[in-house]
């Protein structure tokens, strides 16, 4: 079992996860709670998934669902970090673009010399042209900030995808 962590400086729980707790540590853990944010192979797809900063967690464990189910649903991740050195999963992420998941990333703060990728926040021209159709029924996920979150879910409306395939989870600022 893995466990993300993002650290935050005056997060009491993350303070201690990722700078005292050990490996061999003991935690108790509840969940997944429900099912309403969940993707499995034989829901099919396309699948869009559309994360902002550490929102890329959930969506990963379908990625890597995806991949241990050999899955050939066309995939598609766009993913918003504020610097290169931000993105999570980096390393596997593009290990996953290898296998067949389009990786759409954009930098939203700082971007590396000769960076080809989106320079932006994620908004509707960005959603529209990473992701599916409409017409192709693509099952869509969003997790991240908020305010990212509620402007990707009525764009991804106002595109014309279906409200009942676009699910949502969001948090609150991280005050950074």
């Amino acid at each position: 079992m893995a466990l993300t962590v993002e650290m935050l400086v005056d997060g009491e729980v993350s303070s201690y996860l990722a700078g005292e707790a050990r490996a061999g540590d003991k935690i108790e853990l509840r969940g997944p709670i429900g099912g309403y944010f969940v993707w499995t192979a034989s829901l099919g797809g396309p699948l869009f998934l559309v994360a902002g900063g550490s929102g890329v967690v959930p969506l990963m464990a379908m990625l890597r669902h995806r991949a241990a189910a050999k899955s050939d649903v066309p995939a598609t991740l766009l993913y918003s970090s504020r610097s290169f050195d931000d993105i999570i999963y980096r390393a596997e992420l593009e290990r996953l673009a290898g296998q067949g998941v389009n990786l759409v990333l954009t930098l939203t703060r700082t971007q590396p010399a000769g960076w080809g990728g989106f320079k932006r926040r994620i908004d509707r021209a960005m959603l529209e042209s990473a992701g599916f159709a409409p017409a192709a029924k693509p099952r869509i996920f969003v997790c991240g900030p908020t305010l990212l979150v509620e402007s990707a879910a009525s764009a991804l409306r106002d595109l014309g995808h279906a409200p009942q395939l676009i699910k949502t989870e969001r948090f609150g600022p991280t005050g950074k």
